[in-house]
C-alpha cells in the first residue's frame, strides 16, 4: 500500500519537474521510516504505477466531468495564487483524485486518502493549524488504513465496490458519545498549542471524527460527515488565504471536495439500494 501511495506522488513529481518539491516530499516520507519505499518509488514508481489495474476505467461520463472540473479548478487556483507552493497544489490534486474513487466505493480511494492526509498535515503545519495536523496525521490517515483493510474484507460480490453497511442506532449513539469526548479534549489541547482559529479547528476535528468513523463502518453517511467538514475547512482556509494567498488552492480544493462528497452520498445511496436488490 505504501508503494502505491508513494508511486502516485512520484508520478506528480515527474509531471511537475520540480526537484526541490520532490526532495521535500521524499524527506516527509523518509522521516516516517519509509526510506526504502521512497527509493523504490522514485526509481521504479512509474513502472509500478503502469502495472496497476486502471481504476479510471470505472468512471462514467458524469464522474469524468466532475473529476476534470475538480482538477481544472485546482490548477487555476494554483496559477492565480502565484504558483508559490507545490505541496499545497499536489495535496489538492491528490485529494480530489482520492474522493472520486471513494465515492465509487473503491479501495484505491482510501489508499490515496492516506497520501492526502499526510500531505495536508504537512501543509497545515506551516500555518499552525495544529487541529488539522493532529486530525489528519493521527486520525484520518490511520482510519484510512483501517478502512482499506475493512473494505478489502467486505467486497460486494466480485465487483470493485465495497459492500455497503447499515448504520444502526446503537452505532450512532456510540459514535456520538465518543465525538463529545473527542471535541472537548481537543478544544483544550488545541488551545494549549496556540492553534490559529481554535474554535473552527475544533469543529473540524469533530466532523472529521464522524466522517472517518462512518467511512470505516462503510456507511453512505460518511459523505455527510465529510461535507460538513468541507464547509468548516472552506472557512478555515479562507481565513488563512486572507493572510497568505498561496493557500488559496486549499479553499478551492475543499469547494471541490464538497461537490465530490455530495455526489458520493448520492452514489452510495444508489449503491446501497442496488446491493439490497441483489444487483
Amino acid at each position: 500500500m505504501q508503494v502505491i501511495a508513494l508511486t502516485f506522488i512520484a508520478v506528480w513529481c515527474k509531471i511537475l519537474q520540480n526537484n526541490i518539491f520532490c526532495h521535500r516530499v521524499a524527506f516527509v516520507f523518509a522521516t516516517l521510516g519509509l526510506r526504502s519505499c521512497v527509493i523504490e518509488c522514485f526509481f521504479n514508481g512509474y513502472k509500478d504505477f503502469m502495472k496497476l489495474s486502471n481504476p479510471f476505467k470505472k468512471l462514467n461520463k458524469f464522474e469524468w466531468g466532475l473529476y476534470i472540473t475538480s482538477l481544472t479548478v485546482s490548477v487555476i487556483s494554483f496559477i492565480v495564487s502565484g504558483m508559490q507552493d507545490y505541496l499545497t497544489f499536489v495535496s489538492s490534486i491528490t485529494g480530489v483524485t482520492a474522493l472520486i474513487f471513494v465515492s465509487k466505493g473503491m479501495v484505491i480511494g482510501q489508499v490515496l486518502t492516506m497520501v492526502f492526509s499526510l500531505l495536508y498535515g504537512v501543509v497545515s503545519i506551516y500555518f499552525k493549524y495544529y487541529g488539522e495536523v493532529i486530525t489528519y496525521l493521527c486520525m484520518s490517515m490511520p482510519m484510512a488504513l483501517v478502512s482499506v483493510v475493512s473494505w478489502i474484507k467486505h467486497p460486494y460480490k466480485d465487483s470493485h465496490e465495497v459492500e455497503v453497511s447499515k448504520l444502526t442506532v446503537k452505532k450512532l449513539v456510540v459514535l456520538s458519545c465518543f465525538a463529545i469526548v473527542v471535541t472537548v479534549a481537543f478544544y483544550y489541547i488545541l488551545e494549549a498549542l496556540g492553534t490559529t482559529n481554535v474554535l473552527v479547528s475544533t469543529i473540524s476535528v469533530t466532523t472529521s471524527f464522524f466522517a472517518a468513523s462512518l467511512t470505516f463502518l462503510r456507511s453512505p453517511y460518511y459523505a455527510i460527515g465529510y461535507s460538513a467538514n468541507d464547509i468548516v475547512l472552506i472557512v478555515l482556509w479562507v481565513l488563512a488565504s486572507i493572510e497568505q494567498i498561496s493557500y488559496l488552492p486549499m479553499v478551492f480544493c475543499f469547494v471541490m471536495f464538497l461537490a465530490n462528497d455530495l455526489y458520493g452520498f448520492y452514489y452510495w445511496k444508489e449503491m446501497q439500494k442496488r446491493q439490497k436488490d441483489g444487483l
